[in-house]
C-alpha cells in the first residue's frame, strides 16, 4: 500500500476523528450521520450488525439503543471482544445456510433494525466488485427479512452501478419506504452509498426457521 495514500488517510478528518473519539473504524460516523438524519435506530432496540468487523457500527449502535437495547454483531472475522452484557459477537459466514436460525438464537426477540456495512474483497474491476457488493446487500436482505420484526428497519452498503437499480426495486416491495443515503463521511470520490429501508411490511416465514 502506497505510503502517500495511508498518510493522506491518517490525516483525514474522520479518521483521526474515530481515533481520539476511541471508535474502531472512521466508518462509524456514516451510521451515525444517517441515524441522526432518519431515526431508523432508537433507543431499547434489538440491532442485529451484519458484516460487523472491526466493530465501529457495534459501538454507534450501542450509544443509540441504550443499555436496556441488543446489539449483535456477525462477521467471518474474530471482533474484539465488548464488555458490556447486551452487546455478544459471533463469527459466521453470511452466505452459509442454517444463518437465520443461528442468529436469531443470540437475539432476546426479533430484530427491530438490521445494519450492514459488509463488502466484498476489492479486486478493482469495478464489474466484478458491484456484482460481488450487490449479492452481499442481497444475502444481507434475505436474512433481515427473517429476523426483522414487522415494521422493523434494514441499513446497507451499496456501489453505484448497473445492478442497484433492480435491487432497489426488490426492496420496495418488501418495505414501505425506501431511500438511499450518501452520509458526509462517504469519501466524496467513492461510488458507495447506502439504502435505508423502512417499515418491513410482513414478517416472513424461512425455512430455516422450521
Amino acid at each position: 500500500m502506497p505510503k502517500a495514500w495511508i498518510k493522506d488517510r491518517k490525516n483525514e478528518y474522520y479518521y483521526k476523528k474515530a481515533k481520539e473519539e476511541n471508535y474502531r473504524s472512521r466508518a462509524t460516523y456514516k451510521l451515525v450521520q444517517s441515524n441522526e438524519k432518519y431515526g431508523f435506530i432508537q433507543r431499547n432496540d434489538v440491532v442485529v450488525d451484519l458484516g460487523a468487523a472491526p466493530g465501529g457500527w457495534i459501538q454507534a449502535a450501542r450509544k443509540m439503543t441504550g443499555k436496556h437495547g441488543f446489539v449483535l454483531g456477525v462477521d467471518l472475522k474474530t471482533i474484539e471482544p465488548f464488555t458490556q452484557e447486551y452487546i455478544r459477537t459471533i463469527v459466521a459466514d453470511l452466505t452459509e445456510q442454517g444463518m437465520v436460525n443461528e442468529i436469531l438464537s443470540f437475539l432476546p426477540r426479533k430484530a427491530d433494525v438490521v445494519i450492514s456495512d459488509a463488502a466484498p474483497n476489492i479486486t478493482g474491476v469495478w464489474e466484478v466488485d458491484h456484482s460481488r457488493q450487490i449479492d452481499l446487500a442481497a444475502k444481507a436482505m434475505e436474512i433481515a427479512q427473517c429476523i426483522l420484526r414487522p415494521q422493523g428497519n434494514f441499513f446497507v452498503k451499496l456501489f453505484e452501478g448497473d445492478l442497484m437499480n433492480e435491487f432497489v426495486q426488490t426492496v420496495k416491495a418488501t418495505f414501505e419506504t425506501v431511500k438511499i443515503v450518501k452520509p458526509q463521511a462517504s469519501r466524496a470520490q467513492s461510488s458507495e452509498m447506502y439504502l435505508l429501508a423502512m417499515g418491513l411490511k410482513a414478517e416472513k416465514k424461512c425455512e430455516e426457521e422450521n
